[in-house]
Order: structure tokens, then C-alpha cells, then sequence
């Protein structure tokens, strides 16, 4: 009886394999050849998963992304298990996307790569601003959501202050990159920490109420 190909995970190995490249090389590091050597797979093979280099750049980064996504599912489904307030929730989400260690690190370069490469293309271009539009829809719902908690003031917008923490996310993932083991003689996990739960305070200045039953109250 003929194998029935795997391509996903033909597509998979292909972008763990692109990913690990651009981590220890950068965009010049992927090649068709290199690409397949680090796969273990043949050269045919990758092109025809990926004709061209922005298709498997466009690949990883989705990948990338998924693995992100899971990650921050988890923390949602974690914070909502043990009954965890919206920010704290969102703290845990934000620090995700933080280049605090080497998976991290690597699935920053990579994001960092793509977007450097979409400049010039306008298909990746398009991909990229989705994502980013996808970060502040997120963040806005989770704002919104701490609206209907009470932890949000009635009054606040939750769209300026989503592109607010979402460039604030960017900006200091790009800082600890930079400088991974310490920011001024300070652990970079413990300045991330400190920069996001400053500048969740400033957006969620209530208690949250989800939790409290009416004999609480």
C-alpha cells in the first residue's frame, strides 16, 4: 500500500529548518541548498514545497506566529483556570512576544527578518500588517474586556490604548534583544516585567470584578 506524503509536516520541517538559518545567520543564510541540508530532506523536494524565497519566508514566519499564538492561548486558558485578573492575563501575553530566551530570540529574528524583507514585497507586506493588526485587536478586546470587569475605566477608548502597548511590546522587544542578559546591570526579564506592568497600571486602574460572587459583593 503507497505512504500517503505528510506534507505539513514536509512544510513544518521546512520552516524549523528556515527559522534555524535566519537565527544563526540571517536572510542570507537561506538558500534552497541550505535549506534542505538543515531539513535533511532533498533540494527538489523543498522547491516543491516553495519555489521561491519569499514563499518560505512567508512560511516560517507563519509558523512563527502559531507558535506564538499557542503559547498565549495557553496563558489565557491558564489565567481564566485560576481566576487571574485581565492584566495579569495580558502581562503574561505581552511577555511572550519578549526575546527573553533562545526560542524567543529566534522567533524575534525571524518576525524582524520578514519585516525587513516586506519592505521590498509588497505580498509580505500586506501578511505583516495583518499580524500587527491582529496584536491590537487582541490587545483592544482584552482592554474591552476589562471594561465589562470594572479593572478598565468606563470611559477609555480601548483602541489608543492597544497601539500603545502593542508599540511598547515592540520597542522593548527590540531593547532586550539587544541586550539580552542585562539592561544596565538589570536582568532584562525583570525590566521587561517592570515596563509592562507600569504601563498595564496606567490602563487598568480598577479591580477586577469577573470573579466576585454576589455574596462577595
Amino acid at each position: 500500500m503507497p505512504r500517503t506524503a505528510d506534507h505539513e509536516g514536509r512544510r513544518r520541517q521546512i520552516a524549523v529548518a528556515v527559522c534555524e538559518l535566519i537565527s544563526e545567520g540571517g536572510l542570507d543564510a537561506v538558500t534552497v541548498a541550505r535549506t534542505a541540508e538543515s531539513a535533511g530532506i532533498s533540494v527538489g523536494l523543498v522547491q516543491h514545497y516553495f519555489p521561491t524565497k519569499d514563499g518560505m519566508l512567508l512560511h516560517a514566519f507563519e509558523h512563527v506566529s502559531a507558535r506564538i499564538r499557542s503559547r498565549i492561548e495557553e496563558r489565557i486558558s491558564g489565567g481564566v483556570e485560576h481566576r487571574r485578573p485581565i492584566s495579569r492575563v495580558l502581562a503574561g501575553a505581552m511577555a511572550e512576544l519578549i526575546p527573553m530566551d533562545e526560542t524567543r530570540r529566534t522567533e524575534f529574528r525571524v518576525s524582524r527578518v520578514f519585516a525587513g524583507r516586506s519592505l521590498d514585497v509588497p505580498a509580505l507586506a500586506d501578511v505583516d500588517a495583518r499580524a500587527a493588526q491582529v496584536l491590537r485587536g487582541d490587545i483592544a478586546q482584552a482592554v474591552h474586556n476589562g471594561k465589562e470587569c470594572g479593572e478598565v475605566a468606563a470611559d477609555l477608548d480601548p483602541w489608543p490604548a492597544a497601539v500603545r502597548l502593542a508599540a511598547v511590546t515592540e520597542g522593548l522587544s527590540m531593547q532586550v534583544y539587544r541586550d539580552f542578559a542585562y539592561v544596565n546591570g538589570v536582568s532584562a526579564a525583570d525590566v521587561a516585567a517592570s515596563i509592562i506592568d507600569s504601563e498595564l497600571a496606567a490602563v487598568f486602574t480598577g479591580e477586577c470584578l469577573q470573579y466576585t460572587s454576589k455574596d462577595d459583593a
